[in-house]
């Protein structure tokens, strides 16, 4: 269960109650009532199973687990943290106070979503891996580590916007949490992301560093509709995707050939190195309108064309 850590009886009251359900319900939260978790050393990572789960109550109110891979919604978020550290999460996993997880009532277990304080602009990709929260009109609760990393720990609870991304791995150690983050840190949208989720990336192991938000307002790409410059012959590219696998980056190479120079890029992030693969140099406009329709019906919907300026 995530609660906002404050003592107040209305939390513990509901800590209660859900403890009690916890062991006679097949969807058990973290809590009082889970299990803890008592060997020595680091907490395991990932594992647990895939879950959705059947409609439940906690304090008179019925949730519905389900599937939604549109959810989109604006909320308040709250934290948890040392009341919970080491115990089992709902779909079986042991919840780690510094790690970037979360919890939610109703989307999958274990699945990947993107909050942004809408208090700062701050953004992380978070697994959610747990339940919660149960107290008022809050819509997900965030690791200590996560409310740290947007910038909310102080106050407690803070305005986000919570996007889902789609289905996490169970196998993941941290590195493909780490990419998402690292992509995220790039400029990537919610959509990009996701297509790296089903498919265009697959998580490999690499030399894993702590992910980190976007702190600020990240620059984006110059467009050609933004773009303005005083030579005449501009050069083009079409900014396909990055990679967190150099095989999906050379598959996608290959599939690009016929429509022109491909090349792909080793950039080096903090999650590990990242392929990005672009068509051009271009320098004739109409001749990149072609490069980039052909991508996208090559199965890249966020390809999109960039100025040579804007490439680097």
């Amino acid at each position: 269960m995530r609660l906002l850590v404050k003592h107040s009886a209305l939390v513990l009251a509901i800590g209660l109650v859900v403890a009690g359900c916890s062991s006679a319900k097949k969807d058990p939260f973290a809590g009082v009532g889970s299990p803890y978790y008592s060997k020595a050393g680091p907490l395991p990572k990932g594992g647990g199973r895939y879950h959705v789960g059947k409609p439940y109550e906690v304090a008179g109110v019925r949730f519905t687990p389900k599937e939604q891979p549109n959810y989109d919604k604006t909320g308040i978020a709250s934290w948890y943290g040392p009341q919970f550290h080491r115990r089992m999460t709902s779909n079986g996993e042991w919840f780690d106070m510094n790690e970037l997880t979360a919890a939610h009532a109703t989307l999958p277990l274990p699945s990947y979503a993107k909050v942004t304080n809408l208090e700062n602009g701050r953004t992380v990709v978070v697994r959610i891996n747990d339940r919660g929260p149960f107290v008022g009109t809050r819509i997900i609760d965030m690791s200590r580590r996560s409310a740290e990393v947007l910038d909310f720990k102080p106050k407690g609870m803070a305005k986000v916007r919570v996007q889902y991304m789609g289905p996490a791995p169970l196998n993941d150690q941290g590195q493909h949490l780490a990419a998402l983050n690292q992509e995220l840190r790039n400029g990537a949208s919610v959509r990009q992301m996701m297509a790296m989720l089903n498919g265009e990336a697959v998580s490999r192991p690499t030399q894993l560093a702590e992910a980190e938000p976007n702190y600020g307002s990240h620059q984006p790409e110059q467009t050609i509709a933004s773009a303005t410059n005083d030579y005449q012959s501009p050069e083009y590219f079409v900014q396909v995707g990055s990679f967190a696998d150099p095989y999906n980056a050379e598959r996608a190479r290959e599939e690009l050939a016929a429509s022109g120079p491909v090349e792909v890029q080793q950039l080096v992030g903090s999650a590990g190195p990242l392929y990005r693969v672009r068509i051009g140099p271009i320098r004739n406009e109409g001749q990149a309108q072609v490069a980039l329709r052909q991508a996208v019906d090559l199965g890249h919907p966020d390809a999109h064309l960039i100025m040579a300026s804007a490439a680097l």
